[in-house]
């Protein structure tokens, strides 16, 4: 398949089956490989990317009731990571935990050697950050391990043409693989989404999301002794190379949940941004930014993110329609706290302390308090789906996810209206050589004669971020 013909093929999926996992329809009547968990009933994995959130994800795997899981292999290229994760794994999950020093593996090639030790139907975690995604998920379709890859999935047009071919490569192979919008898997998001889609808060004709914090994606002058590479890594949030930046790997979560309530992916992006203050960062991110994103049919998604501190902060989500308004997020991912609202009048929830929620006259459905963790349910989910050989394979949701967080990023860098279209097929690939990365090697972007890494210049740069 030609990248047009993938082009016009996702794009068409894009807008008519948006929210679905992809899979079950690929799936019918093709006769695959029967790739399951082991017969003794325990669920190998391995981790490779020992970060915060590559840990996390394997305490949500390693918690997971209705079957024995265990952790066999671990793999980073900075090796405090690698320990401290092990250090903290073991302390809460002795039993659960079989990684000795022979295989914890360092550098480049790690995710190689960790998923060389383990065998077709296990599952890896790949918790690195996502310029590393397709590379390291191309391995694991080839060695026929079930995977769980965070978000972002891509960074750029040509990462996420990538993404997509290999989605359908692991949707043949019966792979099962999960996305870490741990949101989708929500219970109480499902139930609003089954009210709106009922008609209970009418058209949706307007929706917003807010994501401001303290900060993030700040990186210093580089210490002595630590490569350039080494440097980036580390901060990856910082530099748009490895992580999309703070708008792709923070905002995510908001723009993907907020398209899953319409039903629909938006199909452009105008935005603004500016970088304020950040002192002496020497990073790649804007302060702020403010998107408008279009849907198919016209309805406008607004969202404001944020990285300042002393300023006023919000993270949540909303929905307007014609008969009545709905929380989608109230503060942070979890709990989501969903309600429907039969005016447009909503209480603000700055932090915990305006929780609980006082009684509103105008409130006409809460879920039920308190629920479980999203990050929880997605692993439950996917676990079941391995044990039970069911279709599952959320590749294609997320590298389309990914792909709307670059278009409003894009619009903002660039202070051009993007398309979805003109997204997926932007030759500017940020990582072009990121396969053939080496420790002692050279990083993808170097600081200018002015000291200075490339930022985004809007109307100047019109057609690249940087």
């Amino acid at each position: 398949m030609s990248e047009n013909q993938t082009s016009a093929k996702s794009r068409r999926e894009f807008l008519t089956n948006a929210g679905r996992t992809a899979g079950a329809s690929a799936l019918a009547g093709i006769a695959l490989p029967h790739v399951h968990a082991a017969e003794n009933n325990t669920i190998q994995i391995a981790l490779v990317g020992c970060g915060g959130r590559g840990t996390g994800a394997a305490v949500n795997a390693l918690s997971v009731q209705g079957g024995p899981t265990k952790l066999v292999a671990m793999a980073d290229v900075v090796p405090k990571k690698l320990n401290d994760s092990y250090d903290k794994l073991k302390s809460k999950f002795a039993a659960q935990i079989d990684v000795p020093p022979e295989r914890r593996f360092l550098g480049f090639d790690a995710y190689r050697q960790a998923m060389d030790s383990m065998k077709a139907g296990d599952v890896v975690i790949l918790g690195t950050p996502p310029a590393f995604r397709w590379v390291q998920f191309s391995y694991a379709i080839e060695k026929g391990i079930h995977c769980f890859m965070e978000k972002p999935v891509t960074v750029d047009g040509p990462t996420t043409r990538r993404m997509l071919k290999l989605g359908e490569l692991s949707v043949r192979k019966n792979l099962k693989v999960g996305v870490g919008l741990m949101v989708r898997h929500c219970r109480a998001r499902q139930e609003l989404l089954n009210r709106i889609r009922a008609g209970q808060i009418g058209d949706i004709v307007a929706m917003r999301a807010y994501r401001m914090g303290q900060g993030g994606g700040t990186a210093g002058p580089r210490p002595e002794g630590v490569s350039e590479l080494t440097y980036q890594i580390q901060r990856f949030h910082a530099f748009l190379w490895a992580s999309g930046g703070v708008f792709s790997d923070y905002y995510i979560h908001q723009i993907d949940e907020c398209s899953w309530m319409k039903g629909a992916w938006p199909v452009a992006a105008h935005a603004v941004g500016g970088r304020h203050y950040r002192g002496g960062s020497l990073d790649q991110n804007f302060d702020t930014y403010s998107v408008q994103y279009e849907f198919p049919d016209g309805t406008r998604l607004f969202f404001d993110g944020r990285n300042m501190a002393g300023c006023r902060d919000e993270f949540a989500s909303y929905a307007h329609g014609s008969k009545g308004s709905a929380v989608i997020s109230t503060l942070s991912h979890t709990p989501g706290m969903t309600r429907i609202y039969k005016g447009q009048k909503m209480p603000r929830v700055n932090s915990r302390k305006d929780l609980p929620l006082p009684a509103d006259p105008d409130l006409t459905w809460a879920f039920p308090q308190p629920e479980k963790s999203p990050y929880d349910w997605e692993w439950d989910d996917l676990l079941e789906a391995i044990r039970q050989d069911k279709p599952y394979n959320e590749v294609q949701r997320g590298a389309e996810a990914s792909l709307v967080a670059s278009m409003g990023r894009m619009a903002a860098h660039t202070g051009q209206i993007v398309t979805f279209d003109q997204m997926l097929n932007c030759p500017h690939e940020f990582a072009p050589g990121v396969d053939k990365l080496t420790m002692d090697g050279p990083a993808p972007i170097t600081l200018g004669a002015d000291g200075k890494y490339p930022v985004p210049e809007p109307g100047i740069k019109k057609d690249r971020e940087y």
